[in-house]
């Protein structure tokens, strides 16, 4: 079983987000790069079916030489091997194009990406993708299991959660609950020395049109001074200005 998983370098949540060039690009400057979480938790759970039934793990991203030690990382938690697809990604469906021209020639048994990605939360990828290949697509996956060519799955929905069934190939797309943040491995120092041995190919991209461009990004408004009353005072301005009472 040869299991695909998609890799998004994300920044950190607590690094300071800033732009430049008259708001046109994104500043990298001082910036600490994850692993996407959803695709930490997809990666995860193929680290586990790679234990319980025996799969070869292959890690994908599609990015410059700066991403390499995020799949150096990968590489760790226990993925076998590691494809940078040498490209500036531009949006999601620069990136489905790229896989796909990855899984034409190369196929795989399951494609695992993250619901979304936490810088730009576009969650296209894997939707995109699974129409570029013509296989089925389960977003939000909470629960992955295997027997032979099944797979039988879960995903989260309004209001519940969905059983279904799909024969391989597919694609789905990971999130919490795939496995939980208290599943998720931490390289150990074999882990860590083993991924250097093991292979980080870089291929070129696809010569794709790049259908959409940044034109400006705009930071959220500054949040108003907070204003501290009593009980009396704050109920005083719900009746008279917020007219709430």
């Amino acid at each position: 079983m040869k299991i695909l998983i998609g890799i998004s370098c994300v920044p950190d949540t607590t690094s300071k987000i800033d732009f430049v060039e008259n708001n046109t690009r994104f500043n990298t400057a001082g910036i600490q790069y994850i692993i996407n979480p959803n695709d930490e938790f997809g990666l995860t759970r193929a680290v586990r079916l790679k234990e319980e039934v025996g799969a070869e793990l292959t890690v994908v991203t599609v990015g410059d030489a700066s991403v390499e030690p995020i799949l150096r990382k990968c590489l760790a938690i226990g993925a076998d091997q590691a494809i940078r697809v040498d490209a500036t990604p531009t949006d999601g469906f620069f990136v489905a194009q790229q896989l796909e021209a990855l899984c034409q020639k190369n196929p795989f048994d399951l494609i695992i990406v993250g619901r979304e990605s936490i810088d730009y939360n576009g969650g296209m990828v894997g939707g995109m993708l699974a129409t570029l290949m013509g296989y089925s697509y389960i977003p939000n996956c909470v629960a992955l299991q295997m027997e032979g060519q099944k797979a039988f799955l879960q995903r989260e929905i309004d209001g519940g959660i969905e059983n279904l069934q799909a024969n391989l190939p597919i694609i789905i797309g990971a999130q919490k609950g795939l496995v939980e943040e208290s599943d998720l491995i931490i390289p150990n120092m074999r882990g860590i020395m083993k991924a250097r041995q093991k292979p980080l190919e870089v291929i070129p991209s696809l010569e794709v049109e790049r259908v959409t461009s940044d034109i400006t990004f705009e930071k959220p408004a500054p949040k108003g001074a907070v204003q501290l009353v009593d009980v009396d005072e704050l109920i005083r301005l719900l009746e008279e200005e917020a007219k709430v009472l």
